[in-house]
Formats: structure tokens, C-alpha cells, sequence
């Protein structure tokens, strides 16, 4: 179902992998090198750069940070090459321009001011869906940069865990990857998270917040995801019954499927 060959070695990221190699219920597999998912890109290399243009032919990056992460942390390397478009796309309410620090380090971090609480995996469900609540427009235009054939698509965050990991399930879910391979994507993350935390506790937007919290909230346990499928199949009829709430058409659904399976 799912190899170490999807990893990306990057020098400046390290949870970065291919959507591709995934399998669907009707016997066929996401391809290569169309759609991929990765942790903050701010620490790029030259060396990366050049990876995910030539290997790749990155042309389109789907940024899922808040306005006050990017003023923070910046737009990253690749915002400055005339071939590739980033799309900002927060899953979190905007509530205007802070030019105060104190008060921007605060806003970066939305989901502080979530319900803090019940059980952790029924917190990062109730996260997850949060997205669906608050940022449905941009939920359904990201799914949208990835049928772009003009190149492939890169999606981050800053750990590429929980708003990657929602976007990657949504889009794996209306190509057809079976549930069991979209929840084993979600907790491969599992597998760098150490490197991942080391690398936001060098940021000081992040580190302070990571360093509040118990090491194992961290974690991207499967049982997340599947609560989170879950209540979107219980709520919603599935996927696409959200997504066809909030404009999204069966024109969508086709050219996503011929994107990921084409």
C-alpha cells in the first residue's frame, strides 16, 4: 500500500512526500508526482529547490497558514520563482493585520483557542472539522489547485500534519484511495514527527506553544482521522456531500480523479 519511496529528501524539510502510490477500492493507484505534502518550506535549500522544480515540476504551492504565520515566519523561497504561484489559503478566521508582535505570535496560533477540554482525539477531531466550519472556501480552493495540469502541487502547513493532513484526506477520499490507505498517509507523519517538532522549536512563533503541550498530543494518531471521516460521512453523507455545499461540482470531482489516477 505505501513505501518510503514517496519520501521527498529535502535538506530543508522533513516531512515532505508524494500522494502518489496510493491505492483506490477499484484496483488502481494514485500517481506520481502530482500531488505533495510537506511541513513548512521556509528552510528550502538551493539544492531543494531545484529538487521539486526539476524532479517534480512544482508549479502550484498550497499555503494553509494563517496571514500572521506567513507575516511571521515569511512567504519561503519558492515565493520568489517566477514559475511557481503560491495560493494562501488559511483554514482559520482572519480577523485583520496586526502589526504588533506579541499580538501577531498570538494570532498565528488559532487553534489555542479551540475547547481545550475532553479527550485529546476527540480535540483534534473537533479541530479538524473546524477547518470544514470555518474555512470551507478555502478547503474547496485548494482541492481546486490541485487539478491543475500545468504541474504538480505541493500543500503545507507548518507541520504538514493536521491542515495538510485534512486537504490530503479530503482529496484522497474523492479520488477513491481506500479509507485504510488515506488514515495510513495521515499517520505516516508519525514517522519524522520528532524531526518535525525540532525543526518549529528553532521558530519562535511555534515554540513556546509545542513546549506547553504533552509530546504525545502531537502525535497523528489513526483514530483521528477516522473519527474525523467518520462524522464527515454521519454529517455530510461523505466528502463529497460536504464539499457539494460549498460549490464544489461533479466537473471538480472528474478533473481531481484525472489529476490523481490519469
Amino acid at each position: 500500500m505505501d513505501d518510503d519511496s514517496r519520501w521527498i529528501d529535502l535538506d530543508g524539510a522533513v516531512n515532505a512526500r508524494d500522494l502518489g502510490g496510493l491505492p483506490t477500492a477499484d484496483g488502481r493507484t494514485t500517481r506520481r508526482g502530482r500531488v505533495l505534502r510537506s511541513d513548512n518550506l521556509q528552510d528550502l535549500s538551493v539544492a531543494d529547490v531545484r529538487i521539486l522544480l526539476d524532479d517534480y515540476a512544482l508549479k502550484n504551492v498550497i499555503d494553509l497558514r494563517s496571514d500572521a504565520e506567513v507575516r511571521l515566519e515569511g512567504p519561503g523561497p519558492l515565493a520568489r520563482v517566477p514559475s511557481v504561484t503560491v495560493h494562501q489559503l488559511s483554514l482559520f478566521p482572519e480577523g485583520g493585520r496586526h502589526t504588533d508582535v506579541a499580538a501577531d505570535v498570538a494570532k498565528a496560533l488559532p487553534w489555542q483557542e479551540r475547547p481545550s477540554d475532553g479527550p485529546e482525539q476527540d480535540r483534534s477531531t473537533g479541530h479538524y472539522l473546524g477547518y470544514l466550519t470555518d474555512r470551507g472556501d478555502s478547503v474547496v480552493a485548494a482541492l481546486r489547485v490541485m487539478t491543475r495540469t500545468d504541474g504538480s502541487a505541493l500543500v503545507h502547513c507548518a507541520a504538514g500534519k493536521d491542515r495538510t493532513g485534512v486537504v490530503c484526506a479530503l482529496a484522497l477520499d474523492i479520488t477513491g484511495v481506500t479509507r485504510e490507505a488515506i488514515v495510513a498517509d495521515y499517520v505516516k507523519t508519525g514517522e519524522r514527527l520528532e524531526a518535525v517538532l525540532r525543526r518549529l522549536r528553532d521558530s519562535d512563533t511555534y515554540a513556546a506553544d509545542l513546549d506547553s503541550r504533552p509530546a504525545d498530543t502531537h502525535m497523528p494518531h489513526a483514530a483521528i482521522m477516522e473519527k474525523f471521516l467518520t462524522r464527515i460521512d454521519e454529517e455530510h453523507g461523505g466528502p463529497l456531500g460536504w464539499l457539494s455545499g460549498h460549490g464544489w461540482t461533479t466537473e471538480d470531482t472528474d478533473a481531481l480523479r484525472e489529476r490523481l489516477l490519469g
